[in-house]
């Protein structure tokens, strides 16, 4: 057990405890942006779980620097917790890739094929006849889960590399045709383990 003297010592005052803070920075505002991202996605059980944590943990880092108000390291600590779990947190929302997502696919060439292979693949796809300012186009709406994006972007690029598109958060679908779930065995959660137990991580 840490005796008394130990939190006087200039190894705690200096390193372990600015280190505490950052950590404690790290994990609220990961905590807090992906609050946020659930926040948006209409998500009442989850988001409301998330902003206890992240409030608990935020009065603990706060409580440090009052406690420990001449310390100028605990202030860089602070800062660069925050800074480093703002990127932590953008990127695990990227990971999970959370909720569903609009993509609006515009092109001058004939849309045929990418509409024939998005519908074969299970995705359920609107196309219309426009006219932009450069002439007529099709323009291609497609609703999937986020979890498909990178999937259905290799396709227009691959059948429309010319299109241009664009991707919209959309944060409640009635009804819609998406294709069959991927097993949880094929998540990447589970392909995470599976490679844990391995060792290759």
């Amino acid at each position: 057990m840490f005796t008394h003297e130990f939190f006087t010592t200039d190894i705690f005052r200096w390193v372990l405890l600015p280190l505490l803070i950052f950590l404690a920075r790290v994990c609220d505002v990961t905590i807090g942006t992906l609050r946020i991202i659930f926040v948006s996605r209409g998500n009442k059980l989850v988001a409301p779980l998330l902003a206890f944590f992240e409030l608990l943990i935020w009065i603990f880092a706060v409580g440090q620097i009052m406690h420990n108000i001449s310390n100028v390291a605990c202030y860089f600590a602070f800062a660069g917790g925050f800074a480093f779990g703002t990127y932590i947190g953008i990127v695990i929302e990227e990971k999970l890739a959370i909720g569903i997502v609009l993509t609006r696919t515009i092109t001058k060439s004939s849309a045929k094929k990418l509409i024939t292979v998005l519908r074969k693949k299970g995705y359920g796809s609107t196309s219309i006849e426009a006219r932009g300012s450069t002439g007529k186009v099709s323009v291609i709406y497609t609703i999937l889960n986020r979890t498909h994006l990178d999937k259905i972007i290799g396709l227009i690029k691959l059948y429309n590399p010319e299109a241009s598109y664009s991707v919209e958060d959309v944060r409640h679908v009635s009804r819609g045709i998406f294709p069959d779930r991927e097993p949880f065995l094929k998540s990447k959660f589970a392909l995470f383990f599976k490679h844990l137990r391995k060792g290759k991580l």
